[in-house]
């Protein structure tokens, strides 16, 4: 089942108290940036977000799943109607996101 533009909608204006939110189609589904940098995705109309130190000390009790088969497992966001948890998991975050890769040219 891919995600529905509408849920894509709903948690950019959600993210929308932060700089430089970005996204990218892919497969039906969502890749979600922040800064430049990969913090998750929208898989299957839920948000998902990478199981980095930050994330899972702010959501000690978020279910890991599978945005798609053979990928790795990532955190559930329930609250995502709470835009100030948003802004302030996806800053905590940042620092321990990988670098973006450089593109081949």
């Amino acid at each position: 089942m891919a995600s529905s533009k509408d849920y894509l909608e709903y948690i950019l204006d959600q993210l929308s108290g932060l700089d430089d939110i970005s996204y990218r189609a892919m497969m039906g589904e969502y890749i979600i940036y922040y800064r430049g940098k990969v913090v998750g995705g929208i898989y299957d109309d839920r948000f998902l977000v990478k199981p980095v130190k930050a994330a899972k000390a702010m959501m000690p009790d978020a279910d890991l799943e599978l945005p798609y088969e053979g990928a790795k497992e990532m955190l559930l966001v329930d609250d995502v109607e709470n835009r100030e948890f948003l802004r302030e998991l996806l800053e905590a975050m940042y620092d321990e996101l990988p670098a973006p890769k450089k593109k081949k040219k």
